[in-house]
């Protein structure tokens, strides 16, 4: 066990503070794991809901290279998509998490947001199927640099959303993050929208592991821990759910 080197709560919400990105990941890991473990030993199957982002990789090579995890009875979701993105073009979730996770551990389903469904809505709908067929385990998520999680950016989230499954329009600051990140070339290249799991369908997860690592990460940190409980901040809400733990690293970790 790698040992934090900081511990702290913010109002409900569990932190842990770790030297390198590398420890950090290792950590949520072990964490993702064990909360896998119980579900199939309590009930046989489990089920996750996993993020795709760069932010993400260090975390979910740890966990897809966790031994002794019994991928076969393990069902994956993940929390968006871009519309009209086929999941061929380099900067598709699907593709991210397909490459990273499917192919690598071969769960026994993984379930992903057709992004260039022929009719968005009855996506929506199908996905909202799937995810409400069973209790979701485990939400492994991060927060991008505006404050969003999953594609709920400020103008949009929506802290007590009556949907599970939604599409929303995408804010500059997202969009150009995913220039940023290499996803895109240009901002103009950039979808305008995107689906999402709500705020209420990735809190509903029975165990939250944030992982937030990078330096350009760090105001949205602070603004999650230290700032006004807002939609602002959508990650903000995390501080009223003790059942997340964040995961931090010392860049992100540098304006607290």
């Amino acid at each position: 066990m790698i040992q934090p080197l900081q511990t702290l709560q913010a109002d409900l919400l569990p932190v842990r503070v770790y030297r390198t990105q590398a420890e950090m990941a290792a950590e949520a890991a072990v964490l993702a794991a064990e909360t896998l473990r119980a579900a199939l030993g309590a009930r046989g199957e489990a089920r996750a809901i996993l993020a795709s982002a760069t932010s993400q990789i260090q975390f979910l090579d740890a966990l897809v290279r966790t031994p002794d995890l019994d991928w076969s009875r393990v069902t994956l979701f993940h929390m968006d998509e871009y519309l009209g993105v086929p999941d061929t073009h380099p900067a598709s979730f699907r593709r991210f998490l397909r490459e990273r996770v499917e192919l690598r551990c071969h769960p026994r389903a993984f379930h992903y947001l057709r992004g260039d469904a022929p009719e968005p809505l009855k996506e929506v709908e199908r996905y909202r199927a799937l995810l409400a067929e069973a209790p979701i385990d485990l939400c492994c998520l991060g927060i991008g640099e505006n404050g969003h999680v999953a594609f709920n950016d400020p103008p949009v989230a929506d802290f007590n959303d009556p949907f599970t499954v939604k599409l929303v329009q995408l804010d500059e600051a997202c969009r150009r993050q995913q220039v940023g990140e290499g996803c895109f070339p240009t901002l103009e290249a950039v979808p305008q929208y995107a689906y999402t799991l709500t705020i209420p369908a990735l809190c509903a997860a029975a165990k939250m592991v944030c992982v937030v690592p990078e330096r350009r990460k760090a105001a949205a940190v602070r603004a999650t821990i230290q700032g006004p409980l807002s939609t602002a901040c959508p990650a903000s809400i995390l501080r009223r759910k003790p059942h997340c733990t964040l995961f931090l690293d010392a860049d992100s970790a540098s304006l607290l």
